[in-house]
């Protein structure tokens, strides 16, 4: 396969992969419903092999599952307990990742996360679709990340990207109100990591994470009111 064909081929396969994922986030695709290939195929116009791939991805991402004999479903979503489950392991993980980060982290990486919180300024949070507050939570799982990477350590950085948090959460529905006090609490993290300073990093990441799943678990409290 030339060069072009093989560039022209990736672009089709990614665009394959956030057409269906925009439709698992935005419930097009039904929780726990099954996924057909042809179908979806025949609906974006493309051959079956971009959507397979497209489909291999969003299982990496916890998005969909592979079933023997019934073929991909999406999964279900997060129930209270599974985002206080979720939030549970990010407290184990991410203040210790912001904490090495303020230690560890280089110049490159600083001003990567430093741009992406200057990127996230003004993006909508919520919204009618995917497509309009896709990218603040994009970049809110980016910065997550990133600062896991510029913990140096490897195996830490790899368990805080397999949560693929961002997805899980924002799929329930964003939460509203979440972009400003969000932007604020990275702010403090960042503060502290440029400051190189492990204590403060930890305690930023880890009052974040507290109001975030507070903010997350009002959609329960509300539910139930």
């Amino acid at each position: 396969m030339g060069r072009d064909a093989s560039v022209r081929r990736e672009v089709l396969t990614d665009s394959v992969y956030e057409a269906v994922k925009a439709m698992v986030m935005d419930h097009v695709i039904q929780p726990g419903a099954r996924v057909g290939i042809d179908a979806l195929s025949r609906s974006l116009g493309v051959s079956p092999t971009p959507v397979r791939e497209a489909l291999a991805r969003l299982e990496s991402d916890g998005l969909v599952v592979k079933r023997s004999l019934s073929g991909y479903r999406a999964t279900v979503l997060l129930d209270r307990r599974g985002v206080e489950e979720l939030f549970e392991m990010r407290l184990l993980l991410e203040p210790r990742a912001a904490a090495l980060a303020a230690e560890h982290v280089g110049e490159a990486e600083l001003d990567r996360i430093e741009a992406l919180v200057e990127e996230m300024q003004g993006l909508p949070d919520k919204g009618e679709s995917y497509a309009v507050y896709g990218r603040f939570a994009v970049l809110d799982q980016r910065f997550h990340d990133a600062l896991a990477v510029a913990s140096g350590r490897t195996m830490l950085a790899a368990a805080v990207e397999r949560l693929h948090t961002h997805l899980h959460l924002f799929r329930l529905s964003p939460v509203a109100g979440g972009s400003p006090a969000t932007m604020g609490e990275h702010s403090r993290i960042l503060r502290a990591v440029l400051r190189r300073h492990p204590e403060r990093a930890a305690e930023a990441m880890r009052e974040h994470l507290e109001l975030s799943l507070d903010r997350h678990l009002g959609r329960y409290r509300n539910e139930g009111a």
